[in-house]
């Protein structure tokens, strides 16, 4: 599926964080203003005071996150467009920590002298700073030097008072917006964790190797590293000598984990005669399986050098069967009979895993029909791509079918509860999952432009890839795999980032420039890495979904909560970021009142308070996090995924 691009383009890209919405500038030579969320939830209490961001919280919670500018120095520039802007980081992603100064340079090039007037808006079109500036005539730069505590995406927009003008498209990236992103400042409010294995941190990618600082921004500890045949020995047999094999020097640091990809057959040893996927099995299993032991060898020696903390290597077999495989499954089985003997024969501490078809419920139906032919001798865990359907997009939430009962089955919960239950019946209980690719594109038939996307799609594709890899942890998986980096061309709107410099998108794009969606995972991965699965919070309503997780070495409960309604969720009418529902989450004993910390969708955390043992939220589409510390109480009020057992 869209992870077979991959094969044709270079995976070193870059990710970042930023936002995007309109609005409107106040005179005066710099203005801040101060807000609570970008994630539009309701903590009920007494003494509310309401963020621009769309969150009301009690007088516990109040925040002084805020964004400031100090007053613009002008220098002379070099740009020939009446308007544009930048926010530029020294290390390419756009990304800022919390309260560091950064700058927001606006170039223009008017004949006489004008005013500029400039906004930043968070996620939600909430204006978070806002100011005017002289600007003489000629090409000038303007750069204003500003801090935030306030994270998540922003999107500055800028225009002359007299000649008017917006910031030009760039790439993917549409008119009137220059997108930068604040990292959430987590320490104090997610307890930090002492992981024993380096395989308990839960969140990988795609489309960003080689590039760390982006890695880390976005929370990203693994990702995946070629060892097919056709990578390998391209040109001929036993070409490929581990003893003498290049490593990326990117995995040396230790810092980023590599997941082994198997699939992908050379011309010459194919039954084919040319390149293939796993179309059908090599015409030699018993080479393939001497190949996999040289893989086994090598990966052994890479993991007790560079990777001491991490217990085992993860070998994934084929890629999207659903698509590529032609060949029998009596040929399936004996291909991963010769890859889990070639492995296990030097690797002792090979986990191989497969056959990731495209869908949940597709590996299931997989699964089901290959556990009579023993498929189950080969593979040691499980993986799956996490689409749901042909459309994963803003209009293609994971929670659609749920409110009828006759779909539920076809929801992404309801496909992650049917493959579990498969593991549990024809496989083994305690088997690992992994989802190795999951992304939200734009939606089908749309085209990038420089009206689109448009600021409320872009918030939903953020709330609905969180939302998805929400669910796919909270339904069972171990770890969880974000799909793409930049844009890229033919499938619109994959990208976490724009690409600034294609207008389609291009693989190995560099100049980027990130979407909600990058800061919204980034708020995700900062809040969930190193916790284990406790599960679906028992006696949720229709339309509620709240997920409870529990750090490693019993630490602090984390629970993700959020609303969806059908009816508020179209292409056609919107996307909305204001329905809301109530819900009550128990997170201590009853009779007992206290704090909990509540981070919103773009990592934005405040205390906020409980009575009798429950707290009362306005829940909406942004998926929000609770953490509280009376685990006994998540674990009674919470059912396990079927047969799951944490890292």
């Amino acid at each position: 599926m869209k992870s077979q691009l991959l094969v044709l383009s270079t995976l070193s890209l870059a990710l970042a964080a930023c936002g995007g919405g309109g609005g409107g500038g106040s005179s005066g030579a710099t203005s801040t203003a101060a807000t609570q969320a970008n994630g539009g939830t309701t903590a009920n209490g007494t003494g509310g005071s309401t963020g621009s961001g769309g969150t009301t919280l009690n007088a516990a919670g109040t925040s002084n996150a805020a964004m400031s500018c100090a007053a613009p120095a002008n220098s002379s520039g070099s740009g020939s467009a009446t308007i544009s802007a930048d926010t530029p980081s020294a290390d390419g992603t756009r990304i800022f920590p919390s309260g560091s100064t950064f700058q927001l340079a606006f170039s223009t090039n008017v004949p006489g002298a004008d005013t500029l007037n400039w906004a930043v808006t968070d996620t939600l079109g909430n204006v978070a700073a806002s100011g005017s500036a002289p600007v003489p005539n000629g090409s000038t730069t303007i750069t204003l030097n500003c801090s935030s505590t306030l994270a998540g995406y922003f999107a500055a927009t800028g225009t002359l008072a007299k000649n008017g003008g917006q910031l030009p498209q760039a790439g993917t990236r549409p008119v009137g917006i220059a997108t930068f992103g604040v990292l959430a400042n987590l320490s104090g409010v997610v307890p930090a964790v002492t992981y024993a294995r380096q395989e308990q941190h839960r969140f990988g990618m795609q489309g960003a190797n080689d590039n760390g600082p982006l890695l880390a921004d976005l929370g990203i500890s693994s990702t995946i590293d070629d060892r097919q045949m056709s990578t390998m020995e391209p040109n001929g047999a036993n070409t490929f000598n581990p003893a003498t094999s290049t490593l990326d020097p990117f995995y040396k640091s230790g810092n980023v984990m590599r997941l082994i990809r198997l699939d992908g057959i050379p011309a010459w040893a194919s039954s084919t005669g040319a390149f293939q996927d796993d179309v059908s099995a090599p015409t030699s299993l018993s080479y393939y399986q001497n190949y996999m032991s040289r893989v086994g060898t090598e990966s052994n020696t890479i993991r007790s050098t560079y990777f001491p903390s991490q217990s085992a290597n993860y070998y994934q077999v084929t890629w999207e069967p659903n698509e590529f495989w032609t060949d029998t499954d009596a040929n399936f089985v004996a291909l991963y009979q010769s890859v889990y003997q070639g492995l296990h024969s030097t690797d002792p501490h090979a986990v191989v895993m497969g056959p990731t078809d495209a869908f949940p419920s597709l590996t299931t139906t997989r699964l089901k029909r290959l556990a009579p032919l023993g498929f189950g001798q080969y593979i040691d865990a499980v993986a799956t791509h996490g689409y749901y359907d042909a459309g994963t997009s803003p209009s293609h939430p994971p929670e659609r079918y749920d409110s009828d009962p006759s779909t539920a089955s076809g929801s992404l919960r309801g496909q992650m509860q049917a493959l579990r239950a498969e593991m549990a019946t024809d496989y083994r209980p305690g088997m690992k999952l992994f989802s190795t690719e999951a992304g939200i594109s734009y939606d089908l038939g749309s085209a990038y432009g420089p009206n689109y996307p448009t600021a409320n799609v872009l918030y939903a594709q953020a709330a609905v890839a969180a939302r998805m890899h929400i669910i796919t942890l909270g339904e069972g998986a171990n770890q969880t795999y974000v799909f793409y980096g930049a844009d890229y061309p033919g499938e619109v709107g994959y990208g976490t980032f724009f690409d600034l410099s294609d207008a389609q998108g291009a693989f190995g794009a560099t100049n980027l420039s990130p979407k909600p969606v990058a800061m919204a995972l980034s708020a995700m991965t900062h809040t969930l890495d190193g916790t284990t699965t406790l599960g679906p919070v028992n006696g949720a309503p229709n339309g509620v979904y709240a997920y409870a997780f529990q750090q490693l070495n019993n630490g602090a409960v984390i629970t993700a909560l959020w609303t969806h309604s059908n009816n508020a969720w179209s292409a056609s009418s919107g996307f909305s970021s204001t329905y809301s529902v109530p819900y009550t989450l128990t997170v201590d004993a009853p009779g007992t009142s206290g704090t909990v910390k509540l981070i919103d969708m773009m990592g934005n955390a405040s205390t906020v308070n409980y009575s009798n043992g429950a707290l009362t939220l306005n829940l909406t589409e942004s998926p929000v996090y609770v953490v509280s510390n009376n685990a006994s109480i998540a674990q009674a009020n919470s059912t396990v995924p079927v047969g799951y057992v944490g890292m």
